[in-house]
């Protein structure tokens, strides 16, 4: 059985969790409504304040899928009540980003600055010149988003320029040493 599959996901007050058919879960809650189309083989069921989710058969794919279910819909009930956010730092001489209503401006050493429109649902604000923090309610979202702004400049390994999530850890090499 899997361990994550069977365990209940606790709806907490001010939750509204839709279940309907071909399995179309809609989660409202005081930070937004999201939606989501889940596997049809699927059984959700709605028990008192506890979604549980069973599987029909113990097929490999079956199994697979049934951790994965559990775990979007609880992603959904996190993100309406307490959201997503991922902290990102700007790292290098120059490098700053600034805010223009929906538009992140960052300037990385490029000829250019490099622009960057808010997509919906998904909140950036600055902390400073260097901390970028991507606020929403969806967690995939966030995280893709947090991904591009990260891509236009990946950290390098031996000053550490680049934009980092926060909690990463750089993998540091030694530069080029003279001659004797």
């Amino acid at each position: 059985m899997s361990r994550i599959g069977k365990m209940p996901i606790a709806v907490p007050a001010g939750v509204t969790v839709d279940i309907a058919e071909n399995n179309k879960v809609t989660v409202k809650g005081p930070k937004g409504t999201l939606e989501r189309v889940l596997p049809a083989e699927m059984d959700i069921k709605m028990e008192g304040n506890e979604v549980i989710v069973s599987r029909p058969n113990d097929l490999k794919k079956m199994k697979s899928l049934h951790g994965l279910t559990r775990t979007l819909i609880h992603n959904m009930v996190v993100g309406v009540t307490d959201g997503y956010e991922k902290k990102l730092e700007v790292n290098g001489v120059g490098y700053r980003a600034q805010k223009q209503g929906k538009k992140l401006v960052l300037s990385l050493g490029y000829s250019h600055p490099v622009e960057m429109e808010d997509p919906d649902g998904i909140e950036t604000v600055l902390d400073g010149q260097n901390v970028i923090i991507v606020k929403g309610i969806s967690k995939e979202k966030v995280g893709q988003y947090a991904a591009e702004i990260r891509a236009k400049r990946a950290p390098e390994p031996y000053k550490g320029k680049g934009i980092k999530y926060s909690d990463e850890v750089i993998r540091r090499k030694v530069g080029k040493t003279g001659k004797k």
